[in-house]
């Protein structure tokens, strides 16, 4: 370090203190352990301002620490209280404006937040890499920025807080109203810290309802960033725990066999070992039987967290930390989030009826905060034995056995007649796991008479149950589920032979009743919102009875509206077969139920296309969205928003045809449109400005793009959330435009962070994730990050090939990809292989005249090129240029790109007159369209120097080449590696990436 440092705080020198909300614990740490390498002295200060403080008076106390005040700003810092946006400016205003030096802030949030908090001057930490945020941090501080010294002795520092660890599963998502249990938290995290090698094994243990799970899955956020694996297990059963266990084993990357048992002790042995992780977070979730597992729960370098009932694991060498209920205050806080309209008074009679009990109170006041009762009258109701019905949704029941089906209907026609009726109701659900809660939430007037008493006597429920558990006809299975609702998950485990003798053995008057209860229960069950991620476990759960319950041909509203949004969530998730396998049955039934210009059918039709969309099938979606965009303008005119979806439909399919002015024309229109009806903000307006950037883009008007999609991209993270996969879709835009401007360095900053959050939302094998994966991967590879690269490629493509097949639009995208890379880095015949693979594919899809085709075939020109087919090589670029010049102009970057690989072609088959005038002309062409220092420009500058040369011009060429080094160095920097292959003279290229539409 410097002899001199600036002084950092108003009252000490070199001193920090570190004001955060609990939620941002891992922020403070790393930020510390960030100053402590540089001889600042470091106060964290956990910001929970009391509600009956005034906030000026919480901020002025602030002031009394040490140094310089250091904010911590998120939506978590500000929601404390809680306090609205106009107290805190007041406050802002008041305590920070005034006395500017002696508050700073860091943001790691890209949430609205109070506009006062101008006055902290924030430096932004949100979608950068671990460098460039401390760089951003120390110079807020004024502190030098130069490298970060290394940690003293063996001390490792802690992760930096956006990355995640490099092994993580099945982690419940974040509870985003979890409240207090601080002192737990930490209590639990020194229990932790504190024990020694092989002793690490903390159990939260409480009765049930009190929040064990919560707490556990708040504990992984918080810290979760100091281990390298976090692992959360399903502990319940010896069985499915040793099973979930062992999936560890690949993530681990041991190398095992198939069998669990294997791959179990491989696990247990690594994690002991510590390698090829030390720092491993195991979470057990529901262990209620330590007997039953305490012999599996692995011990080594890192920690155990075990949440259970049951207290009796301290005799199994672990330390308990007693989860209770909530303190009062805490109560009133957590009511307060999940029902704002309740007044402190409110939720503070609430938690006395309910006894501060977690579950509950997160039940009865998400139910009161969409009810006009007051709590006065749901007290009331409670004290009439409601509470114990509620009590009852979260209690667990036994597993069961399994025995002869043949048993129930001899004798349980003798002792419950209602457990026939739910057998029988249980076959139009799928067999195997049957979800019967989705019936005992039904209201009453929606069920049959039979079985009405049997759904809502929890007696008569349970006599039922333990008959058919007696007989071992079906397992009654039951979990504690984690999400924004606490509640009892039920499901009758049912064999599928069982189901089917059921199904046959019954009276048509039931099964046409029967049938229209499961119908209503599943479309009752939609959750509503397929775009939404943390949702798609429901649909998942949903999908595989729509066929049992024969839902296509029900005329039910409802049930339309649940083959939608399944078709919809089959979509988004990447089922795309099993989509256009619904979506094929649902058009022929409707057409047929409903007619052929039914609302519904033009509903239908649109998300169909979707799906065929997604497996490249353009001209037949094209063909579905064009018939829908002519009926519904007649019938209902252009400005319908029905017809506007359609139309929007229609321009994307255009863009995978490859007919880009008339889908920019479209598009350009419907953004009109959506703006004239439903302003700039709403979701469809967004969606449309991404689909025009989209469409300027595959024109080559970068800039346009990247300024549209940037401006999608704010609007969808304040509009939506943060974590929303069309937010996350548009950060993959975003990017893509920097990258192909040449911004490698912003654009691989994105992309990483990006990747890393689509990992955690929508999964690895996500169609999307792959997609913003293949994006890391082209902006590592620009970047010159090469061997990371090379690793991502390969990763991808196989994920794709396995999950979509070869013969998808994605796949072949990132094939095309994997190909021109091979081609320079890897292996020469590999790249062949894949290259024609791709061309006859894109040839197959498109057809001949498509721009993707002429891309391609240049790119398996320069393979050529490279094996020494020369002449081969030169006729099929000359193609290609010409074709792609047909495609989509001369002064398209595509055309451009193709041009200068012409050009080398050219000198190499004895042409170099004409190769000069082509560079020469490219030169031009590019300068206009992308710029002077765009990186295809200064590679024709580059390649022209070269055909120059080759007709002896060398004055020229030098003064040419000098200029665009120059260039090169200002744009890319002197070690990029294409500044470096330009200053050795080696003749640049340009590779076709076909790009998403």
């Amino acid at each position: 370090m410097p002899g001199t440092r600036r002084q950092v705080g108003a009252t000490g020198a070199h001193t920090v203190t570190i004001s955060f909300a609990g939620f941002n614990r891992a922020w403070a740490t790393w930020i510390g352990d960030r100053l402590e390498r540089r001889g600042v002295t470091v106060v964290q200060q956990r910001w929970d301002p009391p509600v009956e403080v005034p906030l000026e008076e919480s901020l002025r106390d602030l002031t009394l620490s040490r140094g310089r005040v250091l904010v911590i700003l998120s939506d978590w810092y500000f929601q404390l209280g809680p306090r609205s946006h106009d107290e805190w400016n007041r406050a802002l205003r008041e305590v920070v404006a005034p006395d500017p030096d002696r508050f700073a802030a860091v943001c790691v949030t890209t949430s609205a937040l109070p506009g006062a908090t101008s006055a902290l001057g924030a430096a932004d930490l949100t979608n950068v890499g671990a460098d460039e945020a401390e760089r951003r941090l120390l110079a807020r501080l004024g502190l030098p920025t130069d490298p970060s010294p290394e940690p003293v002795g063996s001390r490792q520092g802690p992760r930096y807080p956006a990355d995640v660890p490099e092994v993580w599963g099945g982690v419940p998502r974040r509870n985003t109203r979890f409240t207090g249990r601080e002192e737990l938290l930490s209590k639990a995290y020194q229990a932790l810290q504190d024990a020694g090698p092989g002793a690490g094994v903390v159990t939260l243990h409480g009765m049930s309802g009190v929040g064990k799970t919560q707490l556990a899955a708040e504990y992984v956020y918080r810290f979760g960033s100091e281990y390298d694996v976090v692992w959360w297990v399903p502990a319940d059963r010896r069985a499915l725990y040793r099973q979930k266990l062992a999936e560890l084993a690949p993530e681990l990357g041991l190398s095992t066999g198939a069998e669990y048992g294997e791959r179990l002790r491989a696990v247990r042995d690594a994690l002991r070992r510590g390698e090829p992780h030390s720092h491993w977070l195991l979470v057990l979730d529901g262990a209620d039987e330590p007997e039953h597992i305490w012999d599996l729960v692995p011990t080594g370098p890192g920690h155990v967290l075990i949440t259970s009932r049951n207290p009796e694991w301290s005799e199994h060498n672990s330390n308990l930390v007693e989860v209770p209920v909530y303190e009062r205050d805490e109560s009133v806080a957590f009511i307060r989030r999940r029902a704002p309209r309740l007044t402190p008074n409110d939720a503070d009679q609430l938690a006395e009826a309910l006894e501060d009990l977690p579950l509950l109170l997160d039940q009865t006041a998400g139910w009161l905060n969409d009810s006009d009762m007051s709590v006065e009258e749901y007290i009331e109701l409670l004290e009439g034995g409601i509470d114990q019905d509620v009590v009852k949704v979260s209690a667990d029941f036994p597993l069961a056995f399994q025995t002869a089906w043949s048993i129930l209907l001899n004798k349980l026609r003798e002792t419950v007649p209602e457990s026939v009726d739910l057998l029988r109701l249980c076959s139009f659900f799928a067999p195997g796991s049957i979800p019967v809660r989705l019936l005992r939430e039904m209201p009453p007037g929606e069920l049959p008479e039979q079985l009405s008493g049997l759904m809502n006597d929890p007696l008569l429920w349970n006599k039922a149950i333990a008959q058919l558990r007696q007989y071992s006809v079906v397992r009654l299975e039951s979990h504690e589920t984690v999400g924004e609702e606490a509640s009892s998950g039920e499901s009758l485990y049912m064999h599928r032979m069982v189901h089917q003798i059921v199904g046959k053995d019954m009276p048509e008057r039931d099964r046409e009743e029967f049938i229209g209860v499961v119908r209503r229960a599943l479309a009752a069950a939609d959750p509503g919102r397929p775009t939404d991620t943390r949702l798609w476990p429901a649909y998942a759960e949903i999908t595989p009875h729509l066929k049992w319950a024969d839902v296509l041909n029900s005329t039910d509203p409802a049930v339309h509206t649940l083959v939608l949004n399944c078709l919809r969530y089959m979509y988004l998730s990447g089922e795309y077969r099993a989509g256009i396998k619904l979506g094929e049955r649902a058009l022929k039934a409707w057409r047929r139920l409903l007619g052929e210009d039914h609302p519904r059918v033009w509903d239908l039709s649109y998300h169909y296309a979707n799906v065929l969309r997604a497996v490249g099938d353009y001209a037949g979606t094209e063909a579905i969205e064009r018939a829908a965009v002519d009926h519904l303008r007649a019938e209902r005119g252009a400005q319908d928003l029905e017809h506007l979806r359609a139309a929007g439909g229609l321009a994307a399919d255009l863009r995978g045809l490859g007919r880009y002015d008339e889908a920019l024309e479209m598009s350009s229109w419907l953004l009109a449109a959506y703006r004239e009806l439903l302003g700039d903000q709403d979701s469809r307006t967004l969606s449309a400005q991404n689909n025009l950037a989209v469409s300027l883009r595959l024109l080559g008007r970068y800039e346009e793009s990247l300024e549209l999609h940037r401006r999608t991209l704010e609007a969808r993270r304040q509009v939506l959330r943060q974590r929303h996969s069309w937010t996350l879709y548009s950060e993959i835009h975003y990017a893509t435009d920097l990258r192909l401007l040449g911004q490698y360095a912003d654009a691989l900053s994105l992309q990483n962070q990006s990747v890393r959050v689509h990992r955690l939302v929508m999964g690895p094998d996500n169609p999307q994730t792959l997609r913003a994966e293949h994006n890391l991967a082209l902006c590592q590879y620009r970047a010159g990050e090469r061997a990371r690269a090379a690793t991502l490629f390969t990763r991808v493509l196989e994920r794709s090939e396995r999950v979509l097949g070869e013969s998808d639009p994605l796949t072949m995208m990132f094939a095309a990809s994997q190909s021109f890379f091979a081609r320079e880095h890897a292996d020469i015949d590999q790249a062949r292989a894949i290259s024609e693979r791709v061309v006859d594919g894109y040839v197959d899809m498109l057809g001949e005249e498509h721009p993707y085709v002429a891309g391609t075939r240049a790119n398996h020109a320069l393979i050529l090129r490279n094996v020494g087919e020369r002449d081969q090589a030169h006729a099929l670029l000359e193609e290609s240029l010409a074709g792609m010049t047909r495609a989509v102009g001369e002064h398209h970057p595509w055309t451009l790109g193709c041009a200068v690989n012409a050009s080398a072609l050219r000198n190499l088959v004895g042409d170099p007159e004409s190769a000069a005038a082509l560079t020469d002309a490219v030169i031009g062409r590019a300068t206009e369209v992308l710029g002077r220092t765009h990186p295809l420009t200064l590679s024709a500058r580059i390649a022209h120097a070269a055909d120059l040369r080759g007709i002896r011009d060398r004055q020229r060429a030098d003064k040419i080449e000098r200029e665009a080094l120059g260039d090169l160095v200002t744009t890319l920097g002197a070690q990029h590696v294409h500044t470096v292959s330009a200053r050795s003279r080696n003749r640049p290229y340009w590779d076709f990436e076909p790009q998403m539409i």
